[in-house]
């Protein structure tokens, strides 16, 4: 394996898709909306991925997808879960990292990691949008208030509100009836951002949360809620540069290792016949 060696991973989530191009660290990633032509879209990411690094597909040494959809990756020469990729690529770039809590739209997860970097548990919601990012974009949308601001507005509250119901359904309805009756947009977007840390919270201390904390998935974006998970784990958080692409980090620097353990065992790179039909990326 030379300088030039390039590992692309793919990470096809429920909302987003994400592409990194790994050499000596990330040259290139990119960020598209999971849609329904899922191996349309992951040939779209890896294309804009491979124009962003300036190399050609050929160039690629091995490629790994991951995520829910990552069976719809045909390039990908194998697969691995999200929970395995998400843990490679946090330790990779927070090595004392021990929990790992991940937002995405439509799941949350936690994993537990001991001091070699092992996955030692996980745990994952029932896919329920009151325990997910979807709650906060219902929420968003009932307030009228911009998906990318409701964060900092609900760090504006003086007297957070109290959200009863965990069903997003029906917390819906309770907030709009709030909103009627006067209650500020901040107090309310504070106890919704309270309510589902809450929910997380429970969930991830299953695992006996220890530091270091590393949030990731699009939740880790909202300032609010990683001030309500951080207050109510009792754990200052930590946040990557761009927490939507560990997993598909983690997947190139899968790649990155399989092709180094092959050279060291002097074994064939078994690599599959990579499959471009929708998009042509060469």
């Amino acid at each position: 394996m030379t300088l030039t060696s390039y590992f692309a991973g793919i990470d096809v989530g429920s909302t987003m898709t994400k592409a990194v191009i790994l050499n000596q660290g990330i040259i290139a990633s990119i960020i598209g909306p999971t849609g329904p032509e899922q191996r349309r879209l992951a040939n779209k990411v890896m294309e804009e991925a491979l124009k962003k690094a300036a190399i050609s597909f050929k160039a690629i040494t091995y490629i790994v997808s991951t995520g829910y959809g990552r069976i719809n990756v045909p390039f990908a020469d194998k697969q691995f879960t999200e929970i395995t990729c998400h843990a490679k690529g946090i330790i990779h770039l927070f090595p004392k990292a021990r929990t790992i809590i991940d937002i995405g739209g439509q799941d949350v997860k936690g994993i537990k990691i001991d001091a070699s970097g092992k996955i030692v548990d996980f745990v994952m919601n029932d896919k329920c949008a009151a325990g997910s990012g979807r709650f906060i974009e219902v929420i968003a949308d009932t307030l009228g208030v911009p998906l990318d601001m409701v964060g900092d507005r609900s760090l504006q509250s003086k007297n957070p509100a109290k959200i009863s119901n965990i069903c997003t359904i029906w917390a819906q309805q309770e907030v709009a009836a709030s909103l009627a009756q006067g209650m500020p947009i901040s107090d309310l977007l504070a106890g919704v951002h309270s309510s589902l840390a809450d929910r997380i919270c429970r969930m991830v201390n299953r695992l006996r949360v220890e530091d270091v904390v590393v949030v990731t998935g699009g939740g880790a974006k909202n300032r609010g809620l990683l001030k309500a998970l951080s207050q109510q784990l009792g754990h200052e958080v930590l946040v990557p540069e761009e927490p939507l692409i560990t997993g598909a980090l983690g997947a190139a620097l899968i790649g990155k290792e399989i092709t180094e353990q092959a050279k060291k065992d002097k074994t064939p790179l078994e690599t599959k016949e990579r499959v471009l039909e929708e998009v042509k990326i060469l």
